[in-house]
């Protein structure tokens, strides 16, 4: 597959606007490993293999256990996952699904049990940030792997 044009280049502000977003998002109140297991499941949601690929490295680079990887397709189905991660991971799938009708007042409650009011906001925030990069990734046909050396993601040492 070819890259179909390079929007980092193309319209280098928005770009920059996007990175910040990304960026103060681990800043906030999520832990880096609930961010990445969101990051991986929204990429594997919407079919973006430059964004799986990049945050499966950064999730091994962050000292995430491979067999925690393979599972995040199969979360529901799997007993390595903490309740607080199983929230992350349920919330993720329905703001980036954003089924009709919204999201269910059940599952908001389900959420709240594991997560402050700000932590929610938070992870919104987070799965926002992915979403938007998973469209133009996909959209502009990114090459996984592409970006590996100049995001460092090279250490994770999987090729």
């Amino acid at each position: 597959m070819t890259q179909r044009l390079n929007f980092a280049q193309l319209s280098p502000d928005l770009f920059k606007g996007l990175m910040t977003l990304s960026n103060e998002v681990k800043k906030g109140s999520i832990e880096q490993s609930i961010l990445d297991l969101v990051d991986i499941r929204a990429s594997q949601i919407n079919g973006c293999a430059f964004c799986l690929d990049m945050h499966s490295k950064e999730a091994t680079i962050h000292g995430e256990r491979p067999l925690r990887l393979y599972h995040i397709a199969a979360w529901r189905e799997s007993n390595l996952f903490s309740p607080r991660e199983r929230a992350a991971l349920a919330w993720t799938e329905a703001v980036t699904k954003m089924p009709e009708g919204g999201i269910p007042d059940e599952l908001y409650e389900r959420v709240r049990g594991q997560l402050s009011e700000k932590e929610v906001s938070d992870l919104t925030f987070q799965i926002m940030a992915i979403n938007a990069w998973n469209r133009a990734s996909v959209a502009f046909r990114a090459v996984p792997g592409s970006a590996d050396k100049a995001y460092g993601l090279d250490k994770a040492g999987l090729e």
